[in-house]
């Protein structure tokens, strides 16, 4: 089997429904601040804050006497704030914490107009509103292409990214012209946004079981949370996400960035990929960015802060504290 074959199968990155269009792309593998009364994931281990700025939904953990920087945590397609359950225990006795949620997704509602514009947008907003001093991005799939793009025009309002398998453009789709991307996205738009909620919902169990998370019973706890997010706007979100290709901008990005390569073996066996060769592919797409921290963590899928919690909070907690 050729690598680009295996990083089709085995690269979750970017999409969190991936197996509802796996057919279609195996070939190429400001609005001001307002305050709701939103209920909240199933998240929070202390109360937080809740209010929504443009298509982000945020949970405020407010801390004054937070002696590190602040952190601002961004799921990944069709995810909700619940997926930093984990982070958010082990970072709020140091740090204030802004975990989001995006309109469309966990049962939020959704928004019309550009999905991944409007989410940068929202970004700046809330940074801008909140008045958070150089806030840590932490993106996962989606949410951390979407930090990557905000960091090459702000890098100035930012201390730095932690991307977790997100990457700047999408995997096997690098050496299409626009013309080739804009078409595929629309296809991608299409074909996931036509699903109905049930098959959504089943779609996010093969998803999950396959290639979200390893042990089978977590990936059907993840499945149903992540089948309460809109198909279409799923649809909407990947097919702008489809589009972009942030690579020719890396230079731009003036503060350290992480990459998390997750690597699961037994996904690999058939077809003898090593750890060293799908992280060398991951950096290889990174390439150009400055301050560029590759992070590989064995035994996990496309969720290494579940497959690997304790790895992945100490991976998390060295970048930020190295800043």
């Amino acid at each position: 089997m050729t690598l680009s074959k295996v990083i089709q199968i085995s690269f979750s990155t970017i999409v969190f429904v991936a197996c509802t269009v796996a057919t279609a792309y195996q070939v190429a593998m400001a609005a001001p601040a307002t305050t709701t009364t939103t209920a909240a994931t199933a998240s929070a281990t202390t109360k937080a804050e809740q209010f929504q700025v443009g298509s982000m939904y945020v949970e405020k953990y407010t801390n004054p006497n937070a002696k590190g920087a602040p952190v601002i945590l961004i799921p990944g397609l069709s995810s909700g704030g619940y997926v930093w359950d984990d982070t958010v225990k082990h970072l709020q006795k140091e740090h204030e914490l802004y975990v989001i949620t995006l309109a469309g997704f966990n049962g939020k509602p959704a928004m019309a107009g550009p999905k991944m514009a409007k989410a940068k947008e929202s970004l700046l907003t809330l940074i801008q509103t909140q008045k958070i001093h150089k806030p840590v991005l932490v993106g996962h799939s989606l949410g951390s292409a979407l930090s990557i793009w905000f960091a090459q025009s702000h890098s100035d309002l930012i201390r730095g990214v932690f991307g977790v398998d997100g990457l700047p453009v999408f995997p096997r789709s690098e050496n299409m012209n626009q013309d080739q991307r804009n078409a595929m996205a629309d296809n991608l738009r299409v074909q996931m946004g036509s699903a109905d909620q049930k098959t959504y919902a089943q779609q996010q169990v093969q998803y999950m079981r396959t290639m979200g998370v390893v042990d089978v019973q977590l990936a059907d706890k993840i499945a149903a949370l992540s089948a309460q997010s809109d198909p279409a706007a799923s649809a909407e979100y990947m097919a702008d996400l489809f589009r972009l290709d942030l690579r020719k901008d890396l230079p731009a990005i003036g503060v350290p960035l992480a990459m998390v390569s997750p690597y699961y073996a037994p996904d690999f066996a058939a077809s003898n990929l090593t750890a060293e060769a799908k992280h060398a592919y991951y950096e290889g797409l990174m390439k150009g960015t400055p301050k560029l921290r590759m992070v590989p963590i064995a035994g996990a899928r496309h969720f290494p802060m579940y497959d690997q919690a304790q790895v992945f909070q100490e991976k998390l907690a060295e970048f930020i504290n190295s800043l």
